[in-house]
């Protein structure tokens, strides 16, 4: 990043800088007055940081406000949660204790939700959109055996383009809503030998790729009213819901094709090499999928108890000299296959969880 003393930024790539970005939030300050013939032509490095802090306009007690930092007119901070919180509030008369974030293809368990109220991404404040096919792009409240719930029919991913902490917004808007329980579902790619798609895997733990490589929902200052600076996920996926869902599923007459295993997330949304795949294999991952991961560290972040379901769509090629290949239509077209039992085996999940 490059500051001029005509206060333009100059960024590798042509035209306007990453909306987001320190370049554009820098871009987006006041004029900067020529300093004169003998300052500096550029400024880079921690010698722009300085400028941006000199620059910024005093806040509290003469502190400096810095664009895009966590405070009331920053999209990610707590009070921009608070205010699409209070929206939502004020337009339904549902109060939940129960979320389900619904993966490709699996929105159709927020149809079967009693009295229900739904509202489009788009008119909700500070709401993301989502832009995969197979994600409809609605918050549904309601009821499911009983319980009250909020379903997500459609998620955000990381491949939109979509920061991560845009990517998990609703969890922690689900935090202040009075959730206690996330559950979230996603169509995912069998690694394992004995999987094949239309099985249904119970997330034990997962391995966040992107999270390893630096890419984590919970960069930048810790916003301690939702949870602590050093969160632990040695125990992400709640083992009584693990336990119950596996004993439902035998109840169900599921158990020749519910499994138990470890979900990987990667970044997408290209599907997997196969020269990644058996790497993904030989870490003892069992599916792999391009989402979940983000949302789930942002629920454990908030204090939240957290189930999750992967739907095998396909089996991911592993062998040179297969013709296989993945695509989204198929995956899609699994996951209708098997809506149905991944449905009741959520709804008899949910009715099982006390309040």
């Amino acid at each position: 990043m490059w500051l001029g003393p005509e206060a333009g930024v100059k960024t590798n790539a042509p035209g306007a800088p990453c909306p987001g970005s320190f370049s554009a939030r820098l871009a987006g300050l006041p004029p900067l007055q020529p300093l004169g013939p003998t300052s500096p032509a550029l400024l880079r490095g921690p010698s722009a940081v300085a400028e941006l802090l000199r620059r910024a306009p005093l806040g509290r007690a003469g502190g400096r406000a810095v664009p895009g930092a966590h405070h009331p007119l920053c999209p990610h901070s707590f009070e921009a949660c608070e205010q699409t919180t209070d929206w939502l509030l004020s337009r339904t008369r549902q109060r939940p204790r129960i979320a389900v974030i619904c993966g490709s293809g699996l929105g159709l368990l927020a149809d079967t939700l009693q009295s229900s109220e739904a509202f489009s991404y788009s008119e909700i404040p500070n709401f993301p959109s989502s832009t995969v096919a197979g994600h409809a792009g609605q918050l549904v409240f309601g009821e499911l055996q009983g319980k009250p719930c909020v379903c997500m029919k459609g998620r955000f991913h990381m491949y939109e383009g979509h920061p991560l902490w845009k990517v998990t917004f609703p969890v922690r808007v689900f935090k202040l809503l009075g959730v206690e329980t996330l559950l979230v579902t996603n169509a995912a790619g069998g690694l394992a030998e004995n999987y094949s798609p239309g099985d249904i895997m119970v997330i034990r733990d997962h391995v966040n790729l992107p999270g390893l490589a630096g890419l984590n929902p919970l960069l930048g200052p810790n916003e301690e009213r939702f949870g602590p600076r050093f969160p632990a996920l040695s125990n992400a996926y709640d083992k009584e819901l693990r336990v119950r869902a596996l004993e439902i599923s035998e109840q169900l007459g599921y158990s020749a094709f519910v499994r138990e295993g470890v979900y990987c997330m990667v970044g997408g949304p290209n599907f997997e090499s196969v020269a990644e795949a058996r790497m993904l294999r030989a870490l003892g991952v069992d599916a792999v999928g391009m989402s979940t991961a983000p949302e789930v560290v942002v629920a454990k972040h908030c204090g939240l108890r957290v189930f999750g379901l992967s739907l095998i769509t396909n089996t991911v090629v592993r062998d040179y000299d297969s013709e296989d290949s993945a695509s989204h239509e198929a995956v899609l077209e699994a996951s209708q296959a098997r809506a149905a039992a991944l449905q009741m085996l959520v709804t008899q999940l949910v009715g099982s969880i006390e309040p």
